[in-house]
Parts: structure tokens; sequence; C-alpha cells
């Protein structure tokens, strides 16, 4: 035998490993409209750029009769490319072996590669199609499960890290994901649950699908968990391409600006969007989309409490992190689910370096009895919490409303921003004129001869001297009042002079935000 012999085996053996279950099992793949493991890494990654690392690494188990049986790579292919031009680092589960469960060789080489990215400073991204632990593993299984848990949480903040669901992945597996930056979801073939519907109707005797109980829309539009749904596979790993577009490879960078070709940066059309009337709603996303670079606008957790509008955005070009209050919903006032969600992306954006611009409309925080029970205090307290810790650039402008508690929280002055600018329009004030009105008159309201004419009186005394943003540029809180046509270019200005911006805070091991 000659070294011609050795390669050819050589081939021979990657050839087999790359045909994972056999051709039977990828059809059975196919025909349930999923891709296999190796067809979603060629969709992802640049045409000739996917290195595989750990191809022949095998399971050891003996037990239950698993001594016989052959895994090639032991359910999961592992190893590192290019999107874009730009290093990344996956996993993706293969269903063809074994269903994809977890053990502790497959682990192995998920943490091996996340050890990598880690290293060398690149995205990270899961495609996640697994049954669950490899119940044959036992414990070894679970241990596998702990390794890469500890890695999602050590490499937060470090690596973007993102998780796409394509098919089953319940109990233990789904923490994974949870952790990681971004969860997307494909729609009909994709679910998350701890305990999977079987077991439910065991424990509690309620019946439900799995889909209802752990698809994507339940994830995107519910519980909140998943950022992204997408209608099939190659729609999500696009969704995943145009994500990593806007952040950085890792948290001492920024993300790449883009050469844009915007001919005038003046928008007349802003002018009509924003009603002068407080009570008349609108839809925020006419503004943003005036505002920002033609077609860039990616809204994140679109399903989920939608009285806030997040999502990425490019300004001339430059990354940027949208919070925007949305009135067509709960008339754009914060709830525990909004908090939750505003939260989580002004830190995601913190921690890669991306600026922060809170497009501001806001009455208050959403009174009610469920909500103060479901500890709205706490949840409120997160976005104070979000923005005070933020050292990227944070830009605020106060389209209408401006009130109480939330105005504070919504990266006000004192809470940190770097620029405040306000429509002429603006009211900002510790609450609503009617009801501010009310309890500052309420003895001479109550006392007067006609109490509804006195009361549209300081209705209208109140409106008067604070629905106006002049009171607070006159203390400094807001750095301008911007003519709404002009609010592109305040923002082009603003990016540019902050670009450079470097604010350190206090050395601690970490805050202790209010979870």
């Amino acid at each position: 035998m000659d070294m011609y012999d050795k390669i050819n085996e050589l081939f021979d053996k990657k050839r087999e490993i790359e045909l994972g279950g056999g051709d039977e099992r990828i059809d059975k793949q196919h025909e349930k409209g999923k891709l296999t493991a190796r067809e979603r890494i060629a969709l992802l990654v640049d045409e000739g750029t996917f290195v595989e690392v750990n191809p022949f690494v095998k399971h050891r188990t003996t037990d239950f009769g698993m001594a016989t049986k052959e895994g090639p790579g032991d359910g999961v292919v592992t190893g590192y490319g290019k999107v874009n031009g730009r290093p990344i680092y996956l996993f993706s589960q293969d269903f063809t072996v074994f269903g994809g469960a977890l053990g502790e060789s497959h682990a192995m080489k998920i943490a091996n590669v996340m050890d990598l990215a880690a290293k060398t400073g690149a995205p990270f991204i899961g495609i996640n199609d697994s049954g669950g632990a490899r119940i044959q593993e036992g414990v070894l299984s679970l241990d596998g499960y702990g390794e890469i848990f500890y890695r999602n949480s050590i490499y937060s903040g470090v690596i973007p890290q993102i998780s796409v669901i394509m098919g089953p992945c319940a109990g233990g597996a789904v923490y994974s994901p949870a952790i990681t930056d971004f969860i997307l979801m494909v729609e009909k073939t994709s679910q998350m649950f701890i305990t999977g519907p079987k077991v439910i109707e065991t424990v509690t005797g309620e019946k439900i699908s799995a889909e209802n109980l752990g698809g994507a829309k339940v994830h995107n539009a519910i519980a909140g968990n998943a950022h992204f749904r997408a209608p099939g596979e190659e729609e999500a790993i696009n969704q995943i391409k145009q994500l990593l577009s806007y952040l950085p490879q890792n948290n001492t960078e920024k993300a790449p600006i883009i050469n844009v070709d915007e001919a005038d940066d003046y928008r007349d059309d802003l002018v009509d969007i924003v009603p002068i009337d407080q009570t008349k709603s609108y839809d925020i996303r006419k503004v943003v989309d005036q505002i920002v670079d033609t077609d860039s606008f990616m809204e994140v957790q679109k399903d989920f409490a939608k009285n806030i509008v997040v999502g990425f955005a490019r300004i001339k070009g430059e990354s940027v992190g949208l919070v925007c209050n949305q009135p067509k919903v709960l008339a754009g006032g914060l709830d525990i689910d909004s908090s939750d969600k505003l939260a989580r992306f002004v830190r995601t954006c913190d921690s890669f370096n991306v600026p922060v611009i809170t497009f501001e409309d806001v009455t208050g925080f959403f009174p009610g009895v469920k909500q103060e029970h479901g500890g709205i205090i706490r949840h409120g307290a997160k976005i104070l919490y979000a923005y005070s810790e933020a050292t990227v650039p944070k830009i605020t402008v106060i389209l209408r409303k401006a009130y109480g508690g939330a105005y504070v929280a919504l990266n006000s002055k004192a809470i940190g921003a770097d620029m405040v600018y306000a429509w002429p329009n603006a009211e900002i004030a510790v609450m609503g004129a009617a009801g501010a009105a009310n309890i500052i008159h309420a003895g001479e309201i109550a006392k007067s001869t006609d109490p509804e004419a006195t009361r549209a009186q300081k209705i209208e005394e109140y409106k008067e001297k604070f629905a106006n943003p002049y009171v607070a540029a006159s203390h400094g809180l807001v750095d301008d009042i911007i003519d709404p046509r002009e609010t592109r270019i305040k923002l082009i200005q603003s990016l540019e002079m902050l670009r450079n911006k470097q604010e350190d805070r206090p050395k601690k091991k970490h805050g202790n935000i209010p979870l």
C-alpha cells in the first residue's frame, strides 16, 4: 500500500462521514421540509469557505447497544467559514445521525469550535435540530450541555452568538439558544419547549400540539423568547446574514460602515406623519422609514410587545439600534413585556458598540393591577438600568409626548443621553395637562361655581406653561429643538460627532440588574 492508497482511504472515509445518516434518512429530512446539516451550512457561508473541524470524532458509549452503532461526526457538523467575506464559526446538528441527539463527543465538538470563535473574535452561529439529550449516554450528555451553556454565558457580550432553530429543540437544549443574543425560528418545522406535549399531558392533563406549545409563532408573539421567524429555512438563513451585517465581529470592534448614496437628508414628509393632536395615533415605523437609509430597518421581536419597536438600521451607512415608542399600541405606554424587550435590546447594542437612538412619544408606564402585581416596577427598572449602564453613543429624539418616569427612563439627559433633541410640538412634563390640572387645582375646581370651565381654564394654563419643549431646553435637559424635517441631518451630525466617544464606568465585577 502506497501513499496514494492511504489518501484514497482518507477520501472514502470523509465521503462516508459527509453522507451522515445515509440516503434514506436524508430523504426523510427533506420530506419534512427540512434541509440537511451540510445543506444549511452551504446556504449560510460564502461558497468554498467552509472548513470542517473534528469530522472523525465518534461516541464512545457501549451501553444500550451503542457499541455497534456508528454515528458519523457524532450527529453534528462543526467548523468555520465566511459570511459576506467576514469569518464566522458554527455548528449544525445532523438530525439524520441519532436524531441530532447530543452526547459527550457531540458536545465536545461544539465546545471546541466555540473556544476557537472566542479566541479569534468572530461570531458564533448555532444551527439547532436535535431530539435533545442522548439518553443512552446519561449524565455525560447532561454534562455536555453544561459545557455549552457555560461558554454561551462566558462569551456573552464578547462575540455575537446567534441561534437558529430548524427542528425540535427540547428539554435542556433550549437553554443554550436562550442565553445567546438572537434566536431565529422557522414556521411549522421548528419548536422549542422545556417539556413536550406528551409529558405535559401526563403531568397536568393539558392537551396541546407541539406547534401550539412551542412553535415559531408562540415564541415570537407570546413568550418573547425568539427574535425572528421565517416561512422557510432559506429565508431564516438570509435573516442571519442580514443580522450579521449590522454587528461587529466582536466587542472590541464597531460594525462596518457601508457607503450609501442617499440624495437628500432633508425629509419634508416628516411634518405630516406625527399628528399634533396628542390623542391621535400613528405608526412609528413611518417616521423610522423617513429617517434611516432606504430599506435598512431590520425589526427585532416584531411580533412581541408591539407597543415598543426595536431594531437595527443604518443612518448614512452607520449601523444603529433604534428604540421607538409605538403610539398605535397601548398608546405607546410601557408595560412589563415591552420593558424586557427594550432593556435587552439596549444591552445587546451596548455589548457590541452599536449606537442607540430613541424615538420617544410616551404617556408613561401602563397602569393596572395586573401590571403592578406582575412586577412592572422591577421590569421598568430594567430600562433605567440598561440605558444608564450603556456607554455607546446615546441619542434621543422626543417626537411628541414625554411624561413622568417614562420620560426619565427613555434615555433622558440625567441617565446619560449624549444628545437629546425635541420637535417643536413636544410636551415634556410630569404628566398630561388634564391629569396635572386636576391634581394641582383640585380645591379651586371643587369650590368654583362652574367647575368644568375652571378645569378647562387650568388645563389650558398648564399646557401653555409645560406642554412645550422650551422649559426643558431652558434647563439644558434638551440640547436643541429641531425642525422635524432636519431630524436625519441632526442624527448624522450627532453620530459623526460621537463616533469616537469613550466613557468608563466604575470598576466592578458586574452590576446587579433587576431581573
